[in-house]
């Protein structure tokens, strides 16, 4: 049915019998007061998404490779704060000093999981997203992919000169061929060129014309669902290998020992979901001495070696030394050194002379020269119970406003003060309480600056008296039990059980591996067709096209023509094509 044109422009559009009544040919008709007002009263109504519509524009957007990146960034950025602040799964007694230094902003960071980034629940929010967006991009991308694997390259285009990378040149019919026949041995020789290339190729040959469509590049593709499902097994070896991972804190000091055992070893332990703290792997390390040496000069500390002795049970015992970034490896268990400082020895007797206290006490380091902070907390007594609040100094020295300081971090001239305390510690009714920190509400301050009595200072070997007649306390010398300094010193290991580092580090290679391949292999398509020109002449066209940013695709298809031309005038009709002949 053939409509009639009025000469009303809007005829065709109302009453015309093929197009909808709502059609606007011209852009002046829109602005037709009649044609607009008709438009805001009928209105444009979308169709409502509902529940369902909205959940699968929620999952499109999720699953986007946009929306994976962004996840991505977000990761990286949240794992910053876990490098900036102590963490207590590596390192609690940074979180205990953190918590000293900044007592205004511990609570803070505390409520923001700060000191668990990677546990915290805004963290593991960003994670399982990140995890559902990899796995929504990679399955469908996956069977796209595979079903390309299987197609043949796409049929030659009738125009190849259309295409930006194009050339063509005309050769003539050598004398006994005709053009047709010629036609096919040109594109038979591009096809043998082709293929050893390593293209797919695909003959298509029609009404004399001959052609072949060539296509290569499906491993770049290849190498980034490789990147992207390496990810995912990166997340997978972390979530489901934290489960079977286990971190643990522990303090040796000189001449003593740890077991690794639950119950008996560690300061702090932090299992995994999935880890049996009844199975742990016996073992035990002695610390015999801790070597530090210090720059000449600047007094700085240099290099720090930890000399222990190993031992499994029913094996001979194995010195070892660990040092920092060098740590040593026990049933599977990295041992990391952490930390150092200083642990002197102190013995507190009560009014009857009876030792209540006789312990190494680490001191936490609170400077670089080893000003360091301990504190004793001493339950029985035989009456009240006392707490002390202690400072260390390797070689002390007296500033201007008259407090002390240590000027080296050697012991040159070692000095322990005490603020002591007396009162309810705090520990009988099942609170716990920090072993590096006195909570002094509801004591009262026995010696110090806040109390008649003076603080206590001492001198390795000195025993000085405790106020009221409650005591003495004394500064133990070790050099009289024949050890080589007068201070004992104590390190920080850190024992960590890690079982799923070797699938991490397998999918970083291959995540590593995927992202090269798919950043340095083209993918391109490259056409050769040739179409008779009368009796005499075959025109013979060569195209290109990049399937990405492909830079080269010109000179591969000037280099192909180059090639093509040069062997076809060299190799007869008569000889057979293949690729071991060609070139």
């Amino acid at each position: 049915m053939v409509s009639r044109r009025s000469s009303d422009p809007r005829a065709d559009v109302v009453d015309g019998p093929l197009r909808p009544g709502d059609h606007l040919d011209r852009t002046e008709d829109r602005l037709d007061p009649a044609v607009r007002g008709r438009e805001e009263s009928d209105g444009i109504t979308q169709p409502a998404l509902g529940f369902v519509g909205w959940l699968r524009w929620g999952w499109r957007q999720l699953t986007s490779m946009r929306t994976a990146l962004v996840l991505l960034l977000l990761l990286a950025i949240a794992a910053i704060p876990g490098s900036l602040v102590p963490q207590r799964s590596a390192d609690p007694n940074g979180v205990t000093q953190w918590r000293a230094t900044n007592p205004d902003l511990y609570p803070t960071f505390d409520a923001l999981q700060l000191f668990d980034v990677y546990t915290s629940v805004w963290f593991s929010a960003i994670y399982i997203l990140l995890f559902i967006s990899l796995i929504g991009c990679v399955l469908p991308r996956t069977k796209h992919h595979w079903k390309a694997l299987q197609a043949r390259p796409p049929r030659t285009p009738v125009r190849l000169s259309r295409l930006a990378d194009h050339s063509e040149t005309t050769v003539a019919v050598p004398e006994g061929e005709d053009a047709a026949g010629h036609a096919t041995h040109a594109v038979d020789l591009a096809e043998a060129q082709l293929r050893s290339a390593r293209y797919r190729v695909e003959r298509y040959d029609r009404n004399g014309v001959a052609s072949v469509s060539a296509e290569r590049g499906y491993l770049r593709e290849t190498g980034n669902l490789i990147f992207h499902g390496a990810l995912v097994g990166v997340l997978l070896s972390v979530g489901i290998g934290g489960g079977f991972t286990y971190t643990g804190q522990t303090v040796i000091t000189e001449g003593d020992g740890f077991v690794n055992s639950l119950g008996l070893g560690y300061t702090s332990f932090n299992p995994g979901r999935f880890v049996d703290t009844e199975a742990l792997t016996p073992y035990s390390i002695t610390l015999d001495r801790f070597d530090v040496t210090y720059a000449p000069g600047s007094g700085q500390a240099g290099d720090f070696a930890a000399h222990v002795t190993t031992r499994f049970p029913g094996q001979e015992p194995e010195d070892q030394v660990i040092e920092v970034n060098h740590p040593i490896t026990m049933a599977g268990d990295r041992v990391y050194l952490m930390g150092n400082g200083y642990a002197p020895t102190i013995t507190v007797r009560n009014g009857a002379g009876d030792v209540v206290f006789s312990e190494s006490v680490p001191f936490l380091p609170q400077s670089a020269t080893m000003t360091s902070q301990g504190v004793v907390k001493i339950p029985d007594t035989g009456g009240e119970q006392l707490g002390m609040v202690g400072f260390f100094y390797p070689t002390v020295a007296e500033l201007d406003t008259g407090a002390l300081t240590s000027a080296y971090g050697d012991l040159l001239d070692p000095r322990l003060t005490f603020f002591v305390y007396e009162g309810d510690l705090g520990i009988d009714d099942g609170t716990p309480r920090s072993v590096y920190a006195l909570d002094t509400d509801g004591m009262t301050e026995i010696a110090g600056r806040n109390a008649d009595a003076p603080s206590l200072e001492l001198s390795p070997g000195q025993t000085v008296d405790l106020p009221g007649g409650r005591g003495t306390v004394t500064f133990e010398d070790e050099r009289s039990a024949g050890a080589p300094e007068s201070v004992k010193r104590y390190v920080s290991l850190s024992i960590h059980n890690d079982s799923s580092a070797t699938w991490v580090l397998v999918f970083a290679i291959l995540a590593m591996l995927g992202l090269f391949t798919a950043l340095f292999v083209p993918r391109r398509r490259m056409w050769v067709k040739a179409t008779p020109v009368g009796d005499d002449e075959v025109r013979i066209e060569y195209a290109g096209l990049a399937r990405g940013e492909d830079p080269a695709i010109a000179v591969a298809v000037a280099d192909l023509a180059r090639r093509h031309g040069t062997a076809l005038g060299e190799q007869p009709a008569s000889a057979p094509v293949s690729p071991a002949n060609v070139d």
